[in-house]
């Protein structure tokens, strides 16, 4: 891609009403665009971005035999109606037609999920079963804030499993479990895995993938001597008691984003439905079901919470827009747009996806400038100085190396 038919920019000054890092340098860094509290246009830089974290999240699923389904984000209402959600749920968006037939906008798709499945699951032997999806969600926030962290419509995987016992679904738990805790280690991230209480969605303990960040909305308690963690709501114990886990180490307190979730929803939801299976002594029984979340958009705002400094954001390789950004350092010799056209094409022709700013009207210095306000993980510069070489340059490292084409190869 070259800069200079990109059509959204680098912008100076972030949005006056930009109150974390992640709207602020996403905003001015040209991935997103605010259309109104709680909901953002994802920019081409920004669409790529949430295209990688999505299909990172897609291979881990697949990898522990999720299926990939998509479901609607219209329902009726008469199936909000059936799990009592219609009344209870207060972030549930709720519209009304012509007709006047009622309507929600997907928050989750518990109401949507287990007709769809149940359909499909006569007798034990067709379970277990786990479908997800990725797609667009909706709450109706009274405040949405934090940027994309917290917003109104937001890009989230949702996979729901159903299971012939608890002890089957305990199992597969702990199959996601690893698969979560793998997605964020390919994202950059390390997650705590908090206990946290179930809300509208079970009235048993749940489990949050909490990532530590000042831009956070939980403070939870961890250890630092094991993998002890619990968000603070819940717990009967405080900051500097001894880890009640290991009791190697006191406990610390901070403040954290939920990057993910896992609710055991017991049998509610197959039993609201009146949805059973016929299991191995020739009666009906009730599925036991459990679901999972990521959210994609919220994770991206996280990174950016996690890697950034004073210039800007610092993607992690996994998800950046691209992999490097060639920089052409203008001079009045023709030679110099020659051979920065030449090292982009001979990239594009060795697979490697790059971002070339090849605008004449730009100073070099805020050419670097925007290089290190978008963040991708290497900085190529051509110039006059640089000679028949390639000044090679980390988005977070200080060092500059000058390196023939073919080194620069085996470094991307």
């Amino acid at each position: 891609m070259k800069y200079s038919t990109l059509f959204s920019q680098t912008i100076k000054t972030p949005p006056r009403e930009a109150d974390t890092i992640n709207h602020k340098l996403l905003t001015q860094a040209g991935f997103v665009d605010q259309l109104m509290a709680g909901v953002y246009s994802y920019l081409p830089l920004g669409l790529r971005v949430l295209n990688r974290i999505e299909q990172i999240v897609r291979e881990e699923m697949n990898a522990i035999d999720g299926q990939e389904i998509l479901m609607p984000v219209l329902h009726p209402k008469a199936i909000w109606q059936t799990t009592k959600g219609w009344d209870t749920i207060d972030v549930l968006f709720k519209i009304q037609s012509r007709t006047e037939k009622e309507y929600a906008l997907g928050q989750s798709e518990e109401e949507v999920v287990t007709p769809l499945v149940m359909k499909h699951v006569h007798s034990y032997h067709d379970l277990p079963q786990a479908v997800y999806q990725i797609h667009w969600k909706f709450r109706d926030e009274l405040r949405a804030k934090s940027g994309i962290l917290r917003g109104r419509e937001f890009f989230m995987k949702d996979m729901y499993s159903f299971h012939e016992t608890q002890e089957d679904f305990d199992r597969f738990y702990e199959e996601v479990k690893k698969a979560y805790l793998t997605i964020y280690k390919r994202l950059g991230l390390v997650a705590k895995v908090t206990e946290a209480s179930g809300g509208s969605f079970s009235q048993k303990i749940s489990y949050e993938f909490m990532i530590l960040t000042d831009a956070g909305e939980d403070d939870i308690l961890y250890c630092d001597a094991c993998d002890f963690c619990v968000n603070v709501e819940i717990a009967k114990i405080k900051e500097g008691d001894n880890c009640p886990k290991c009791s190697k180490d006191k406990l610390h307190k901070a403040r954290a984003s939920e990057a993910g979730n896992v609710f055991d929803l017991g049998q509610k939801y197959p039993k609201d439905f009146d949805l059973p299976f016929i299991g191995r002594d020739g009666k009906e029984h009730y599925a036991f079901m459990g679901c999972y979340g990521i959210g994609i958009s919220r994770v991206m705002g996280i990174i950016v919470e996690k890697s950034h400094d004073e210039r800007g954001i610092i993607w992690p390789e996994s998800v950046a827009p691209y992999k490097a950004h060639l920089i052409e350092i203008t001079n009045s010799e023709l030679r110099i747009k020659g051979k920065a056209e030449e090292v982009y094409e001979k990239l594009l022709d060795s697979g490697i996806e790059v971002l070339y700013d090849d605008r004449d009207d730009v100073s070099a210095g805020q050419k670097f400038a925007d290089a290190d306000l978008i963040g991708i993980p290497v900085r190529l510069v051509v110039s006059v100085k640089s000679g028949d070489r390639i000044e090679f340059k980390k988005r977070n490292k200080k060092e500059t190396e000058l390196l023939t084409f073919d080194e620069i190869l085996k470094r991307l």
